[in-house]
């Protein structure tokens, strides 16, 4: 699932290829979730408005004692109203949100990708999730029990390291098809894909 990102419909077909290309690879299942944001944080916006209006008005009755209430509550209707539009600007909404739990909702979004994609999956119930989410700046690895008891410790590290250094450096789709090879070397290792059969 690649939802709407910075990326060109080239990028995108790399990234979709190199996926391609890890599920050949394996008789596991890989997946690839890149997604803009993990939630839409409409509450935020309003909370901060309404503080920073209630806020405002309060400076503004401190320093004009004689003006009319009724004045005064314009005054923060319209500074609400404003404020609220202005921070739900996708780029300001995500600054009023606190970090953790920005990450809280891209971990809650990633384990429902992998359990939608992985464990849901008939075939194969075992499996690795490469999770990011843009918006909150958040990366993980997924994998099932019987892969992640196989893999040594720090892999999924230094694979998530890789791709962070890599947009660091404004390679994000270098970044995301060399998770997914490496995610797909791991796999292949100890999940390669069954031989074809041979003819009669």
């Amino acid at each position: 699932m690649i939802a709407k990102t910075p990326l060109t419909e080239a990028e995108h077909e790399r990234i979709r290829a190199a996926t391609a290309a890890v599920e050949r690879r394996t008789s596991s299942t890989f997946a690839l979730v890149i997604v803009r944001e993990s939630d839409r944080y409409t509450l935020f916006p309003i909370v901060w408005a309404a503080a920073l209006a209630f806020l405002a008005a309060g400076v503004l009755a401190l320093a004009r004692p004689a003006l009319p209430i009724g004045t005064g509550l314009a005054v923060e209707a319209a500074l609400f109203a404003a404020l609220a539009l202005l921070l739900d600007w996708r780029r300001l909404r995500l600054m009023t949100v606190p970090r953790r739990f920005k990450h809280a909702q891209a971990r809650q979004l990633a384990h429902r990708e992998f359990a939608a994609r992985i464990l849901a999956n008939a075939a194969h119930r075992n499996g690795v999730l490469f999770f990011v989410s843009l918006g909150e700046r958040y990366v993980e690895v997924i994998a099932d029990r019987g892969i992640h008891a196989k893999v040594p410790a720090g892999t999924w590290e230094r694979i998530v390291a890789d791709f962070v250094a890599a947009v660091a450096a404004g390679r994000l789709a270098d970044g995301f098809v060399a998770a997914a090879e490496a995610c797909g070397a791991v796999l292949e290792t100890h999940f390669p894909a069954a031989p074809p059969a041979s003819g009669a």
